[in-house]
């Protein structure tokens, strides 16, 4: 038998080929994700019990009505003649926001309200939010509708949550509809439209939900979210910390809570997500896998990676955690708008590395790297000259203004 010779360096080049594309083939491509802004948390005209269209009739003693189905609005208000300024319906809220240049909104009416009894995923308004939200959605502007599930009473927990996507909807007032029954119902229940069935922990404190109880990995892949801004003003930052060490697998999210149609435009937190394009479905796709920050600041743009992975990634436990972290603010021409110092925080709210800008500016960015082989999660939070664009939250430059996905260690 006669053996075919190559010269060596032949044989090496083949060689070196295969093993750069091996090596490539076994490296995913990382996606190009753009930032979108926008609200996920609104009340429309549909919650009916209260809200901007109301005002008070003096005299009359202050109550809520309540029954086993629904509640009905206080017994001492009355509708404004012109709530139309005020408030809206859905095609209301979503045209405002569109105007408004927001790049998502998601309405989230409460579910016991009378508009949605009798419970049902016919329920006529149910199905008139959903028609609205397709009309309303374009190339530019994408609206979503969710329900907000408002459990006060107990006995497995209080708390309230936003459910985004559902086909169907519960109503927490009705027996036996607790919060272990919501998780377990929130397994099942199928998608409206493109894109998964995600949830949000909504205004929470900080021993809400059972203390955090009743969490299951399947759950903990639908409950992605929580809100660390509320209604413009209230941070969360101490549930945050909470739900984290607990376990739970959430990214900051700002729900403005807004019960009317003027804080559309007035309202300047927002929650943004990393998206591979603004559709409903990679919006949704965004806050299932985590990619979400929640910011006082308007349009601030934020993104970061650890050991090349994107802000939201869930790691095979390394000890070396090598941050790339990139923030700007389009606000050039607005000094309070300078980025100032960035935090790296891990479990318990340990702070583990703090990054003081030496020129505050508008652009920053910081590559530090971290050892640690203990730790389960870390995230970045960020300060700015002025502490951000809502005026009512009484900003300081002496607070976080920014929270952005954790990255999990994946112990």
């Amino acid at each position: 038998m006669k053996y075919l010779k190559f010269p060596f360096n032949y044989i090496l080049a083949i060689v070196s080929l295969l093993l750069i594309t091996a090596q490539s083939n076994s490296q995913t491509k990382q996606p190009v994700y753009f930032i979108y802004a926008g609200s996920t948390h609104a009340h429309t005209f549909l919650t009916q019990s209260h809200g901007a269209q109301w005002e008070e009739i003096k005299g009359f003693k202050s109550y809520m009505s309540v029954d086993s189905n629904h509640v009905s609005h206080a017994a001492n208000t009355r509708m404004k003649p012109d709530s139309d300024k005020y408030q809206g319906l859905p095609s209301a809220h979503f045209a405002i926001a569109k105007a408004n240049k927001y790049d998502f909104y998601i309405t989230t009416d409460h579910s016991q309200e009378a508009s949605f009894h009798p419970t049902s995923a016919t329920n006529a308004n149910w199905i008139a939010t959903h028609k609205a939200a397709q009309a309303a959605t374009d190339k530019n502007f994408i609206a979503i509708v969710g329900y907000e599930h408002s459990e006060n009473d107990g006995p497995g927990g209080k708390g309230h949550l936003n459910v985004i996507n559902s086909a169907s909807y519960l109503n927490a007032l009705e027996p036996g509809i607790d919060i272990p029954y919501l998780y377990k119902w929130l397994d099942t229940v199928k998608a409206y439209g493109p894109g998964p069935v995600v949830a949000s922990f909504n205004h929470p404190t900080a021993d809400g939900y059972d203390s955090w109880k009743h969490r299951d990995p399947k759950v903990t892949d639908i409950i992605t979210m929580l809100e660390v801004i509320n209604s413009n003003t209230n941070i969360h930052y101490d549930a945050f910390i909470k739900a984290l060490d607990a376990g739970w697998k959430v990214s900051p999210v700002c729900g403005n809570d807004n019960h009317g149609t003027m804080g559309i435009a007035t309202q300047k937190s927002r929650t943004f997500v990393l998206a591979t394009s603004k559709t409903q479905l990679e919006i949704l796709d965004a806050m299932k896998n985590r990619r979400t920050y929640a910011s006082l600041d308007n349009n601030i743009q934020c993104r970061y990676t650890v050991n090349g992975e994107i802000m939201g990634s869930t790691l095979k436990s390394p000890t070396e955690f090598k941050f790339d972290i990139n923030i700007s603010d389009p606000d050039i021409n607005n000094p309070n708008d300078k980025i100032t110092r960035i935090d790296i925080v891990k479990d318990n709210g340990e702070v583990v590395q703090t990054y003081n800008v030496p020129s505050p500016g508008y652009s920053v960015k910081w590559k530090p790297t971290i050892t640690d082989a203990t730790n389960k999660y870390f995230f970045v939070r960020i300060w700015s000259a002025g502490g951000g664009d809502a005026p009512a939250a009484k900003l300081t430059p002496d607070k976080p203004m920014t929270w952005l996905a954790p990255v999990w260690t994946g112990r």
